[in-house]
């Protein structure tokens, strides 16, 4: 069987086309932007990958053509798909129809933080010897791939609210179907599909409904919008996890830190084998987020039969995802990270994890390239998520029709400027951060280069 993915980088739909290169199908596929680590991971896995959208791409004749949500009506591929009558289907619909129909599925849900809790979790499964099966958003260091069939019931997946596709406007996650549900938090996001957080409320309350009554609902406590979706209605068993302690009610799952900067902490569990131990963990990740992670994380693992001891010790020998506070470079005495940031609360909970971390200066690179930011929905509080830095590199295209006011930073229009700008102010000590979820149009690399040719930085090192 051939199957041709058309948007085969997208992080979702690249994962799926590794979980059908490992069922034995033929897989290849399309994308206009075609940039690691997605593309170099398929390419590993002997996946084809044509440039570009061109109708002679499907002149290899698949047996299915599997659409992503990012394909619109318009698109030439989509026009030849329908005027061909060819077969199609949504990647998620895929997902369940031909890989965890049959699955203890443990999906991970919320505006912040899925990839990340996705990849802890899978992990904790597979140092617990449980071979598990997952499908991640991103390139975990743990694993080879994003994504894999596993060997045995236990499948664990990314669990994004965004439409499935141009004919099925559900979120992608109410085709999962999961028996264990995270809900990590819950705000605006996705401006062009949801007209306010109401709606994408009313699609977390849809997935929280199909979840069965032996199944679990693992939530963040100290979120209110996350707590009024619970407020519709729950038919299942409940967790509840924070590291705050002035919430409502008993918290299942809470952490006491043990460093600011989220890097040691100890686990209270209210519940299972470990009730009332306390299970201490130091780990490389940094941030109360990553810590809100790990805890959602030890929570659905102990759901399927994980002793949170041995979900600790996993976490300590976590690795973290690939642009997830990735260190990309060390250059003439500077770090040069690169950072998955789409939203505005993502990008202060990263500043203010690496500002505890570290101690020379912190310059935040960012570009807002999400389509909610691209339409300046966020743009009365992006400019203060970045108030952590020292100094912040905005890139402001001339495409983007709104303007932001900087108070400890700069915007920029073009990018060769804004690299002489940031290399011009640093000095060795300095982390800079590049924070964008795309290509940032090859910016990590050009700007690594212009840092080790930089003779300033040359000479004080």
């Amino acid at each position: 069987m051939h199957i041709y993915i058309l948007g085969i980088c997208g992080t979702f739909m690249g994962s799926l086309a590794i979980l059908a290169r490992e069922m034995g199908y033929q897989v290849s596929g399309c994308d206009e932007n075609v940039y690691p680590p997605m593309s170099t991971q398929l390419e590993s896995a002997g996946i084809q990958l044509d440039q570009g959208f061109d109708v002679k791409h499907l002149n290899c004749e698949p047996d299915l053509v599997v659409i992503g949500n990012a394909m619109s009506r318009g698109n030439v591929l989509v026009e030849e798909v329908l005027n061909k009558g060819l077969a199609y289907t949504s990647g998620p619909q895929f997902l369940h129809d031909h890989v965890i129909k049959d699955k203890w599925v443990l999906a991970v849900a919320g505006t912040h933080g899925k990839t990340t809790t996705a990849s802890m979790l899978a992990w904790i499964l597979e140092f617990a010897g449980m071979k598990p099966g997952f499908l991640i958003g991103g390139v975990v260091n743990n694993f080879p791939f994003s994504a894999r069939l596993g060997d045995s019931a236990f499948f664990v997946v990314e669990a994004d609210e965004y439409d499935t596709a141009f004919f099925d406007k559900r979120s992608k996650f109410v085709h999962y179907q999961p028996r264990t549900l995270i809900i990590n938090n819950l705000e605006f996001d996705h401006a062009d599909i949801f007209a306010d957080l109401a709606a994408i409320q009313r699609q977390f309350h849809h997935v929280m409904r199909i979840v069965p009554a032996n199944g679990k609902v693992i939530y963040q406590g100290a979120d209110k919008n996350v707590r009024d979706v619970i407020a519709m209605g729950c038919w299942s068993e409940q967790a509840i996890f924070s590291t705050e302690t002035d919430i409502e009610g008993e918290v299942n799952w809470q952490a006491e830190l043990l460093s600011d900067d989220g890097s040691e902490f100890i686990v209270h569990s209210q519940e299972g084998p470990a009730a009332g131990e306390k299970l201490r963990l130091k780990w490389d990740m940094t941030g109360k987020h990553s810590v809100n992670n790990a805890l959602a994380a030890i929570a659905a693992a102990e759901h399927v039969g994980v002793h949170p001891a041995i979900a600790v010790e996993a976490l300590a020998e976590f690795a973290g995802v690939k642009r997830r506070m990735e260190l990309y470079a060390e250059v003439n005495g500077i770090c040069l990270y690169d950072d998955f940031a789409h939203h505005p609360t993502a990008i202060a909970t990263t500043l203010q994890g690496i500002c505890a971390k570290v101690e020379g200066r912190v310059l935040a690179v960012i570009e807002p390239r999400s389509n909610t930011m691209k339409m300046g929905v966020h743009k009365d509080t992006l400019a203060n998520s970045a108030s952590e830095a020292d100094k912040t590199f905005w890139f402001m295209p001339d495409e983007l029709d709104w303007k932001m006011q900087v108070e400890n930073g700069s915007c920029y229009q073009e990018l060769d400027k804004l690299i002489h700008e940031v290399v011009s102010e640093a000095r060795p000590g300095d982390h800079i951060v590049v924070m964008s979820n795309g290509g940032f149009q090859g910016l990590h690399g050009k700007l690594k280069a212009a840092l080790e040719n930089s003779e300033e930085l040359i000479s004080n090192v």
